[in-house]
């Protein structure tokens, strides 16, 4: 079994920026894919960026060019840049790491982007 561990959430202000992090308990460039989910109050779990091997990364409509989504293999540790956040962007934020066939979560962490 595979454990996925996110952190770095936290509240911020409109228009500031938070980097979230995920580490995985095997080398986070085993696996085939490795994506950031997250949901809203009252709103279903929603795909907001994810990083394919062999693939560019893809991201929501309601995130690109303020989300960048990366893999570090000195730290091992899969990334969310997050810039220019907005009110909407407030949500528990999961990391969800693939094999074919399997995912493997992690527990979430709270983004607040408040005044």
């Amino acid at each position: 079994q595979v454990q996925v561990v996110e952190s770095g959430g936290g509240l911020v202000q409109p228009g500031g920026s938070l980097r979230l992090s995920c580490a995985a308990s095997r080398n986070i460039f085993s696996f085939y894919g490795a994506a950031w989910y997250r949901q809203a109050p009252g709103k279903q779990r929603e795909l907001v960026a994810r990083d394919i091997s062999g693939e560019s990364p893809n991201y929501a409509d309601s995130v690109k060019g303020r989300f960048t989504i990366s893999r570090d293999n000195v730290e091992n540790t899969l990334y969310l840049q997050m810039n220019s956040m907005k009110p909407e962007d407030t949500a528990v934020y999961y990391c969800a790491v693939s094999d074919i066939g399997r995912q493997f979560w992690g527990q979430g962490t709270q983004v607040t982007v408040s005044s």
